[in-house]
Parts: structure tokens; sequence; C-alpha cells
């Protein structure tokens, strides 16, 4: 074969990879839609019904759960795109149980991932900051302290722990992605039947 032809062969087939991606993207984009918008209300529902009604300590408490849930969804999310599959394939043949699931996982490592960070993480983030207004105002209620300066206090606060959380669960994941992976695959392998 010439350079012409090897180059024909390989632009048919990109193209090819191209339009198959394309029809999943548009099933996966719609699926996450409807799953983010149902996440949201159920997160915003717990939230905006719990949190007013709970002392300033809880509602706090509340709060940083929304955040490390976020925190923990992002290393689930790097783990998968960051494990090696080849060890996966090596536990699924012996039939060690949760390692099937964690190779379709990392078959599927970018949904999987896009679903941990951008759905789950990102939907936490928006969820703990609106819980953040609501633990301003009860801050402000019961101590008679500014909103603003309560405000900027809190969102600096929640902001950097979201931050902070997700650089060092980054590197975290990076570092130790197929345990994460299986012990995750592991978890979630108790509840899927084939």
């Amino acid at each position: 074969m010439n350079k012409d032809e090897i180059k024909n062969l390989i632009n048919q087939t990109k193209k090819k990879e191209k339009v198959k991606k394309e029809i999943v993207d548009i099933k996966w984009i719609l699926f996450i839609l409807i799953i983010s918008f149902v996440i949201s209300i159920i997160m915003s529902l717990i939230s905006q019904t719990i949190i007013p009604n709970l002392n300033i300590i809880f509602g706090i408490i509340v709060t940083l759960l929304f955040v490390f849930i976020g925190i923990l969804f992002d290393i689930i999310g790097v783990s998968v795109t960051s494990a090696d599959e080849s060890v996966f394939h090596s536990m699924s043949s012996r039939k060690v149980f949760g390692a099937s699931q964690a190779v379709t996982f990392k078959k599927n490592a970018e949904k999987v991932s896009s679903f941990c960070c951008d759905v789950v993480g990102d939907i936490c983030g928006i969820i703990s900051g609106a819980s953040g207004t609501t633990i301003t105002i009860l801050l402000s209620e019961q101590f008679g302290w500014n909103v603003l300066v309560v405000g900027l206090f809190v969102a600096g606060i929640i902001a950097s722990l979201t931050i902070g959380g997700k650089a060092v669960g980054k590197s975290f994941a990076i570092n130790n992605s197929n345990i994460i992976l299986y012990r995750f695959a592991k978890f979630i392998s108790i509840f899927h039947k084939k």
C-alpha cells in the first residue's frame, strides 16, 4: 500500500468512528440532561427543606456532606479514566467479584467520568453553594452579623474546601486508580445483577 491508500483508509475509519460516536453522544447527552435534572431536583429539595429546619451546626454538617460527596465522585471519575484496564481483565478471568464491573466502567470511562465529575460533582457544588446561602441567612439572623460579610466568608470556605478537596482527590485518584476503581466496582456489583 502506498501513502495515499493508507491515508484514505485512516480517513474512512475516522469518519465511521465519528458517525458512530455522534449517534451515541446524542443518546448520552439526552440521558445526562434528564438524570442531571432529576438529581438536581432531589438534592435541591433535600437542601432547601432540611437545612432551614436544622440548627446551624447540623446545617453546616449537611453542607459539608454535599462538598464531600462532590469530592468523592470526582475521585471516582478520575480513577476510572486513569486505571489500567488489563489488570481488571486479568481479575475478571479469575472470576474476582467486581472485576467484570470494573472492566465495564473502564470501557465506558468517558461516560462514567462525565457522570461522576460533571453530573454529581457539579450538582453537589451548586447545592453546597445554595446551602451556604441558607447558612448565611441563619447566621445573620441568629447573631445579627452583616449578611454580605457572612456570605462572602461562607462562600469562600465552601469554594476553598471544594477546590482544595478536589485537587488533593485528583492526585490521590491518579496514584491509586486501580484500587479505587476496583472498590467502587465491587460496591456497585453488590446492587447490580446480570
